[in-house]
This record gives C-alpha cells, sequence and structure tokens, in this order.
C-alpha cells in the first residue's frame, strides 16, 4: 500500500523502535480465550520502553463502556509522564468485576522487572471483552519480555498487538526541530470494531523529539480528529480504544513549549503518521478487499464535509457496492443524503476514481449516463475514491473505511472460539 507524504518529512524504518532511546518486545505469554486451546504460536504480550522518563499523552474511545486499562492509564498519565507501556493481545479485560485489579497489576509487574514507579505504565489490552483476565501467564512472561528488549524489537511488539489484524501496521518519519534531526515511530493494531469515535484502535507512538505534556497532548487531541477519527470499518467502537505518545527528547531540540514553526513541524511528522496509519487499518478492515476514500469539497465547512464523508463510508450499502464492483450511483447519492447536515442535494457532483482512471457518475443530484465498462474498470482497484462536490463553498474533508465482504460475518460470527 503506497504510503501519503504530506510536507518535508521522510520515512524511515524501525516502528516504535525507530526514535533514540526506545527499546521494544513481543513474546507468547500463553494467553487463550476461554475454552480454546493454544494452537497459533503467535506474539500475545508486547512491552516498550523508553531510556529516560518521557513526556506523555493519550486519547481514548468515548465509549461508555472503557476496559480497565484505561481506567488505570488515564490516572498513570495525570502528570504527563511515562517511560513504558505493558499491552496484551487476547483478552480485553473489559466488563470484568476484578478488571481494575489485574490491570494494575500488569503495571506493578512491569515496574518491578523495569525497576521503575509503576505510576510511569501505560497498560494496554485488546481482545475478547467479557472474560476474565489470566494474570499469570502475563506475569510468568515478563522477565523474559523485558529480557528481549532491543532497540531493534518493533516486529516483535507489533505482532504481538494484533487481533483478527491480517497484517502488521508500524510506520516511522524523521523531520527537524530547531536542526536537529527528529524521529517518530508508531504501531496500530485495528480490522475490526473500527468507528470514527475518538481513537478507534490501539495505537503506541513514540518520538525522540522534546516536547511539553501540554502541547504534546494539544497535538494528539487535534490530528486524531482528521486521521483515526475519520476511518470506519463497521460502525462499532471499542471499549478500549486508545492512543498513547511518548517524548523522550533524545534527539536534542530545545523543548516545544509554545506554538511556534517548529510546533507546526512536529504536528505535521505526527500528522503524516497517523494518516498513513488511518489507511492502514481502513484497507486491513476484517474481511476487507478494498480500501474506500470518500473525498468532499465544495462543502459551506469542514465539519459538514466531515460528516459528508462519514455518512459515505459508513454505509453498508456502498461498502456492499464496492466490494460487487458495481458502479450504483444511487447508493451513493442516499448516503450523501442522510447525512445530518444541511446543503442542496441539487448541486450535488459524485464521482468514483481509481489507478484505472475516473467516472462522473452524477451532476446536480442526478445519475448521468456512464460507461459501466468503465465504471467497472475503475472499482476493480484496490483503492477507490469516491468524489463528491458540493458547489457550495470551500469546505472540504478525507474520511476512510474499506468494502463489506462475506468475509467479515465469518469472522465475526465465532470471534470467540
Amino acid at each position: 500500500m503506497e504510503l501519503k507524504k504530506i510536507g518535508d518529512v521522510k520515512f524511515v524504518e524501525g516502528g516504535v523502535c525507530a526514535a533514540k532511546g526506545f527499546k521494544a518486545n513481543g513474546i507468547q505469554c500463553g494467553l487463550v480465550h476461554a475454552g480454546a486451546s493454544l494452537t497459533v504460536k503467535k506474539n500475545d504480550l508486547a512491552m516498550i520502553v523508553a531510556d529516560d522518563e518521557c513526556s506523555a499523552a493519550a486519547v481514548y474511545t468515548t465509549n461508555k463502556v472503557k476496559g480497565a486499562p484505561i481506567i488505570v492509564t488515564k490516572k498513570h498519565l495525570e502528570n504527563g509522564k511515562a517511560r513504558a507501556v505493558i499491552v496484551n493481545s487476547v483478552n480485553a479485560n473489559t466488563c470484568n468485576a476484578d478488571g481494575v485489579k489485574k490491570a494494575e497489576m500488569m503495571c506493578s509487574l512491569t515496574a518491578e522487572a523495569l525497576g521503575i514507579d509503576e505510576n510511569d505504565v501505560i497498560v494496554a489490552s485488546t481482545g475478547v471483552i467479557g472474560q476474565p483476565l489470566p494474570i499469570e501467564p502475563i506475569a510468568n512472561g515478563i522477565p523474559a519480555l523485558v529480557e528481549g528488549l532491543t532497540y531493534d524489537g518493533n516486529p516483535r511488539a507489533v505482532e504481538a498487538i494484533m487481533t483478527t489484524d491480517t497484517m502488521p501496521k508500524e510506520i516511522a518519519v524523521e523531520f527537524t526541530l530547531g536542526g536537529k534531526t527528529c524521529t517518530m515511530g508508531g504501531m496500530l493494531k485495528g480490522s475490526g470494531m473500527i468507528h470514527p469515535n475518538m481513537a478507534t484502535t490501539l495505537t503506541f507512538i513514540t518520538t525522540d523529539a522534546a516536547v511539553s505534556p501540554e502541547l504534546l497532548q494539544r497535538a494528539l487531541s487535534d490530528v486524531v480528529k482528521v486521521t483515526l477519527n475519520r476511518v470506519s470499518v463497521d460502525g462499532d467502537t471499542s471499549t478500549n480504544d486508545m492512543v498513547c505518545v511518548m517524548a523522550s527528547g533524545a534527539a536534542g531540540n530545545k523543548e516545544l513549549t509554545a506554538e511556534n514553526k517548529d510546533f507546526d513541524v512536529f504536528v505535521n511528522a505526527l500528522y503524516n503518521l497517523m494518516l498513513n496509519l488511518a489507511r492502514m487499518m481502513a484497507r486491513d478492515g476484517e474481511g476487507a478487499t478494498k480500501l474506500i476514500e470518500c473525498r468532499v469539497s465544495g462543502a459551506v465547512s469542514e465539519k459538514s464535509a466531515e460528516i459528508i464523508a462519514k455518512s459515505v463510508i459508513t454505509s453498508s450499502l456502498l461498502k456492499s457496492m464496492i466490494f460487487g464492483e458495481d458502479a450504483n450511483a444511487g447508493r451513493i447519492y442516499c448516503a450523501i443524503g442522510y447525512a445530518d447536515v444541511d446543503f442542496d442535494i441539487n448541486k450535488a457532483d459524485i464521482a468514483v476514481a481509481s489507478v484505472a482512471g475516473k467516472v462522473i457518475l452524477g451532476e446536480n443530484g442526478c445519475v448521468v449516463p456512464f460507461s459501466e465498462e468503465e465504471a467497472k474498470k475503475v472499482l476493480e482497484a484496490e483503492e477507490i475514491q469516491i468524489l463528491v462536490s458540493l458547489g457550495e463553498g470551500t469546505g472540504s474533508a478525507v474520511c476512510w473505511g474499506c468494502d463489506l465482504t462475506y468475509d467479515y460475518v465469518k469472522i465475526n460470527g465465532d470471534y470467540r472460539s
């Protein structure tokens, strides 16, 4: 999948270990679903550790039901500082009476093994909801996890956070602040239960740039809105969604404490990182075969454009249409029409585009004659653009989704077993 680059950044290797001073590791500690046997030897426990204390920030799910790790992490990040991340897959540690206790235990076990304060540990979990988290495999696995920490351990770590993901999702970028070369890396898990409603995933980001906790939080909160919050796979918002960033300052730049040109450079680097992670997540939606990108222009405001673009990418009928490679223009107009925003549909033009070309499907709110053969060629591509022009203003927005296939139901029909 092609990476999208905005502004002056350079893509580099290394994921969460690309930035100076960050180690990572992932192991198979033996977590399994209740009633299931351990048949797949996939890593299920990961750790990221900074050489020194970092500025830290996070954004969490807006679901009223929140995983126990989120409750604990929120408390630990009240001072804007962190040193390590401990995260498991298989079990979400959510809707459990002992969930907070288990999350706190994960932090204390990590802190003891690393010789750090447990309040400097970020904890996260992903997997099945409503099953008690067995702490014994985690406790037994942490010594080996710590022993295997390396400055190139990102591939092992990213594997450990995958659930129904079919591919690892990681990326890193280089940029310059005050004459110093800085690096930022991230890894993400997300394939199902993905909907634009604050974070929509587990995402871990590291950077060696020096940034105050307050500005780090401001940058993250703003960039989430135009990246991860504009992705939808299935309309379900998870209970465990979290995006966290740790900034070590090891690059040696003067700490960012105010919004200025250097802060803009940092925000752009974060945008590039999270934009591409968002696209990876949409492309790897459960059972997906295609990435859908809806571009809305000519709206009265950016917010109006975003609402319409989200309406398009979340439409089950449109997602099915893309899977079937059937250019049903009526489904696009329908999805635009029930968006909760005022606009004149009689000015709305629509088209589909891909590497195979562009086909106009509608003008001024009406379907126009088009070549079904050319439209099918466009929709055969792996990445499809739905283009909507409203002709009312300068507002624009982009949202990402995926097609809806038979495999989505197969994957989720027996997810626990």
